[in-house]
């Protein structure tokens, strides 16, 4: 079976920008790797990670290009078959690309379909959209985050040592 998946460039544009790709179900989390990074103009030497994600797009489990854990314990694209972490039930996949610049792609499997002996595998089947010089910068909102926090204005002045509170001969 092929899978079909489109791969959105998550960016803060007016213009839509993905690929859609054709991909055996039995290749791997590296296989789908390398054709993101081929069909949106990367070179492919950067650090890059798949998270298995729901349908509101929420990261979950990873699954590295590399394993930089101290246990060797992460979970590996080139050992991880695309069947094992997407089917009809669990579609999505969200994935990083660069974590210096943090590219983040939406990867949404359409379709399964029959395998046509005409094609190699993997295919690129339509691209819409051209990738901007630099990722889309990222805004993090946090409902507890205070815009007016300043952690010099606890009226408190360093170089006042006997107010500081602390004996500067403790030891």
């Amino acid at each position: 079976m092929v899978y079909r998946f489109r791969v959105i460039l998550d960016n803060d544009t007016e213009e839509d920008i993905f690929r859609d790709l054709e991909i055996l179900e039995t290749d791997t989390l590296e296989d789908l790797h390398n054709i993101i990074t081929q069909s949106f103009g990367f070179d492919g030497s950067e650090m890059a990670s798949f998270y298995i994600s729901n349908d509101a797009w929420e990261q979950g489990e990873e699954i590295s290009l590399f394993d930089l854990s101290d246990d060797n314990s992460a979970r590996l694209m080139h050992e991880t078959s695309l069947d094992c972490v997407v089917h009809e039930a669990q579609t999505k996949l969200i994935y990083i690309y660069d974590f210096l610049n943090m590219w983040t792609f939406y990867v949404e499997l359409a379709e399964i379909v029959d395998k046509n002996e005409g094609l190699d595998y993997p295919n690129l089947m339509f691209v819409k959209g051209q990738v901007p010089d630099s990722a889309p910068e990222k805004l993090f909102e946090s409902d507890n985050f205070d815009d007016d926090f300043n952690e010099f204005e606890d009226g408190l002045d360093i170089d006042d040592y006997d107010n500081l509170g602390f004996d500067e001969h403790w030891n």
